[in-house]
């Protein structure tokens, strides 16, 4: 397990914008999510998924603090999986929860499977981890949710993430499909919400520096170079830089769907058109 990393206090890459106003940035881009796609209701129990990572940190940040002044009633529960990576910093989350739990009275729990040997055993040298890792972890993640009468799932991904996905699924599936800021899963038991899906991983990444959060890094992840969404990644950072604002530009698209301009005869009556 690599070093726990704490960033410095100014982001590199913009030194003029000030914690404040990127925290007001997201907070309203979290909250227009929220209320666009009606992810929390009253009397929500939301389990808030905590890797460790800058995105859930942040997600946990604005819900705390959308939760003061929304206009609705819900409780927060931040849970971490522990999935016994080899050298993983088992302190860090804890600590860094005590502190939540006495400043905000944020609930909170760890939960230990050993997901990684799993993996690692069933997975071939060479072969990317993330489907296999990814499933066990739902199905944990799920279960831990009934136990605890969680009434929503909030996840961490955001806007940059979906439309990696939109792009992975295009291009290798023949699908258009990308990840929805709501989900009722499979069985119909649970309801995941991504809270921030509207917000750039930019800025969410110069805030985690302001923040200081104390990153975990994933050594199944990180480690995997052949991995068709780092790829991507690289072809939409290459075109942003050419074309400043396309990305915003691709979720703007995903938001606003032509059916009958698309071919797809079971979302648009072709034959009666």
């Amino acid at each position: 397990m690599a070093d726990i990393s704490f960033a410095p206090m100014c982001p590199s890459s913009s030194d003029a914008v000030s914690e404040q106003m990127l925290f007001k940035q997201l907070k309203h881009l979290t909250g227009e999510a929220i209320l666009q796609y009606h992810m929390i209701e009253d009397g929500d129990r939301v389990m808030v998924c905590l890797s460790g990572g800058k995105d859930s940190y942040t997600l946990l940040d604005m819900l705390i603090a959308l939760q003061k002044k929304a206009p609705v009633r819900f409780d927060l529960v931040a849970v971490n999986l522990d999935q016994k990576q080899p050298g993983f910093p088992e302190h860090v989350l804890p600590e860094y929860l005590d502190k939540l739990a006495a400043s905000h009275g944020v609930e909170y729990h760890i939960i230990e499977q050993d997901t990684y040997s799993i993996v690692q055993e069933k997975v071939a040298e060479g072969k990317t981890t993330c489907s296999l890792c990814s499933r066990l972890r739902r199905g944990i993640l799920y279960s831990f949710a009934e136990e605890i009468g969680a009434t929503k799932i909030a996840l961490g991904h955001h806007r940059d993430d979906i439309v990696e996905t939109f792009f992975l699924n295009m291009f290798f599936n023949g699908q258009l499909k990308a990840m929805p800021p709501k989900l009722r899963s499979d069985n119909g038991k649970h309801v995941v919400i991504r809270p921030l899906a509207l917000c750039a991983e930019q800025a969410i990444a110069a805030y985690a520096r302001f923040r200081q959060y104390p990153i975990i890094p994933c050594n199944l992840c990180g480690s995997q170079e052949n991995m068709q969404r780092k790829k991507v990644k690289q072809m939409l950072a290459d075109w942003e830089r050419e074309n400043p604002g396309r990305t915003e530009g691709i979720m703007r698209s995903l938001r606003h769907v032509v059916p009958s301009h698309l071919a797809d005869n079971t979302c648009y009556d072709f034959s009666n058109c």
